[in-house]
């Protein structure tokens, strides 16, 4: 039953939904330039991992260049997220995609030449330090574009277009590469596609609202950690997603590696172009569940369903041998990963007040993203002495003990602003 003392929504669809969503023109044009934009992103990170395993054959050089990318997370989320409270965000994200895009140039000069390692993860550095400071002010505006009760819907179509971008990206680096276009090459059109997101920011206003925290200085940057202590549902899923990036996405950070070892796929192949791309459209599919048929099913139910048919399908793509399994595995494990990850995020923003999200946000790309890189640098080292179906098998048992830990539906009334 609708609460009569608000505004009716500016259109006829199911509140929450992706159609909803979509029904803004503000956040269709962000959005569809975040897509346009992340296709290319997603071919310079298929290609850039690969192109370091074949060049180098080190499960621990291709972790250090993936923690190259993601590791600012870690360290700069929080203050970018400060730095976003202070500025002008239109400005401010409009200025990290063009570093972002200048050095995308700078790998593909590197890459044309095979130039030195070291210079790749230089201009990796560079571009991920972009991301980092982007990251908080990007996904505290873009929410502000809908009405809070399509809020579920625009997370769920926000993880539609990053999982179809991560197919989109692969399956086009993979014609590509048929038509003879080299890696620098692939490079060189990601930068290119950063000029798709630009125009979109500058073609709407995004809301300029800023939280009002008493903390100055150092202080500042705890204020994340003040909410979710007293907001007891924001702790468990930040606690639940820096666990699960850590121990069980390890083959995110070096799905090159474990294609290699246990497949015997070579990274520079169509193969492994493919595999990567089923498991892109599995997750896909399982970002596209949670904003249509499970829109409406019990949010901590899914995450922990999620959690639990991911746990099976990492274990199964663990005791692989042979690309052919690989590819209905990986696309179940792209599924259920995406339930589970894309509901934690959905409940973790609609716990969150307007004011509050460039301050939490930042927290959940470090506990999210940042850990992935942590954790692909911890397993990198370990797999190129043990292989990749020991640390995959436990990282499939942490997962199955987490769909117990992290039952939402165990925490008291008071722990959420909204409840699931």
């Amino acid at each position: 039953m609708s609460d009569p003392s608000l505004a009716p929504l500016p259109h006829p669809h199911r509140p929450g939904s992706a159609r909803a969503a979509l029904s803004y023109p503000a956040y269709r044009l962000i959005w569809s330039g975040l897509f346009l934009s992340n296709i290319g992103t997603w071919m310079q990170n298929l290609a850039l991992p690969a192109y370091i395993d074949h060049r180098t054959g080190s499960a621990k050089t291709v972790s250090l260049l993936v923690f190259a990318q993601l590791g600012p997370m870690l360290l700069l989320a929080i203050p970018g997220g400060i730095l976003a409270d202070r500025v002008n965000r239109q400005r401010f994200l409009l200025t990290m995609q063009w570093i972002q895009l200048v050095f995308s140039l700078v790998l593909a000069l590197i890459v044309s030449v095979d130039g030195p390692i070291w210079g790749l993860f230089i201009a990796q550095i560079s571009i991920g330090i972009g991301n980092a400071l982007n990251a908080p002010a990007s996904q505290a505006s873009i929410p502000l574009l809908v009405d809070r009760r399509d809020l579920a819907g625009a997370i769920s179509m926000n993880s539609i277009q990053l999982n179809a971008s991560r197919v989109a990206g692969p399956s086009i680096a993979a014609l590509l590469a048929l038509w003879g276009i080299s890696t620098a090459q692939i490079f060189v059109l990601n930068a290119a596609t950063y000029l798709f997101l630009i125009v979109a920011l500058t073609r709407v206003v995004l809301p300029d609202i800023r939280g009002q925290h008493p903390e100055r200085g150092w202080r500042r940057a705890l204020t994340g950690l003040r909410i979710s202590r007293e907001r007891g549902v924001l702790a468990r899923l930040l606690l639940t997603m820096t666990g699960f990036s850590f121990f069980s996405l390890v083959f995110v950070a070096l799905f090159p590696s474990v294609a290699r070892i246990n497949f015997g796929v070579d990274p520079l192949g169509s193969t492994y172009r493919w595999l990567y791309a089923t498991w892109g459209l599995g997750a896909f599919f399982g970002a596209l569940s949670t904003g249509t048929v499970l829109a409406s099913v019990h949010r901590p139910m899914v995450i922990r369903r999620g959690l639990i048919g991911f746990s099976i399908s990492l274990a199964g793509f663990a005791l692989m041998h042979s690309p052919a399994p690989a590819f209905p595995i990986g696309f179940c494990l792209g599924v259920f990963y995406f339930m589970a990850a894309n509901s934690m995020a959905t409940v973790f923003q609609q716990n969150l007040k307007d004011d509050e999200r460039v301050t939490m946000m930042p927290l959940w790309f470090m506990a999210f993203g940042g850990t992935v890189a942590l954790s692909g640098l911890a397993a990198g080292p370990i797999i190129d002495v043990i292989g990749t179906q020991s640390v995959l098998l436990f990282g499939a048992a942490f997962a199955l003990f987490l769909s117990w830990w992290s039952n939402l539906d165990r925490l008291p009334s008071d722990s959420f602003l909204t409840q699931p």
